[in-house]
């Protein structure tokens, strides 16, 4: 899989996400679903929200989730699985009132618990690469935007990626985790 633009995810696709994984798991699983990830069995798991847990990231200390409107959600978590393949993505949206820098330096402490921690604000030639034969993780096609920072950790299977952008005096920013798996 690929590596997205996933920077400033928007919750209103959820419904859409929502079909399109009940459309498929129609298709392609059988009727047996188990609750865990697991080889024998299959799943879905939709959801309006996402916490710490789900993203494999500490939250900011004194951050506060965001909703761009009161209709939306702050974040999303999502995945589909069955026959030991499968892909999970949950991301969440928070504010602070502290300065970019600031919340930058937190989670790329946090990162390196997943291994490298790249920089994706300025992706140099050697981060931004597509070797689809190698594990290791890249830059890809993520990056900041204009005025924004974004950091990734873990491996092409196995995504943690925080992206910040400046907000008045403080900061919105995004924790994504982004998995997939095959048999």
């Amino acid at each position: 899989m690929s590596s997205h633009h996933l920077p400033f995810f928007n919750s209103r696709i959820l419904p859409f996400l929502s079909l399109g994984a009940l459309a498929l798991a129609s298709i392609c699983f059988t009727p047996k679903a188990t609750a865990a990830q697991d080889e024998k069995g299959a799943g879905i798991t939709v959801g309006a929200d996402a916490d710490a847990k789900d993203i494999g990231l500490p939250l900011y200390p004194g951050s506060r989730r965001h909703k761009d409107k009161d209709e939306d959600s702050p974040g999303v978590n999502f995945g589909l699985w069955g026959g030991g393949s499968g892909f999970k993505l949950a991301v969440l949206k928070l504010e602070s009132d502290d300065s970019p820098d600031k919340i930058a330096d937190f989670y790329k402490k946090k990162l390196s618990q997943y291994g490298k921690v790249l920089d994706c604000s300025n992706p140099s030639p050697a981060n931004s690469g597509k070797d689809d034969k190698s594990n290791m993780l890249t830059c890809g096609d993520d990056k900041a935007e204009k005025g924004g920072m974004v950091f990734k950790s873990g491996t092409k299977e196995k995504q943690h990626l925080v992206a910040i952008q400046p907000n008045g005096h403080g900061s919105l920013f995004q924790l994504v985790y982004l998995a997939h798996w095959d048999k």
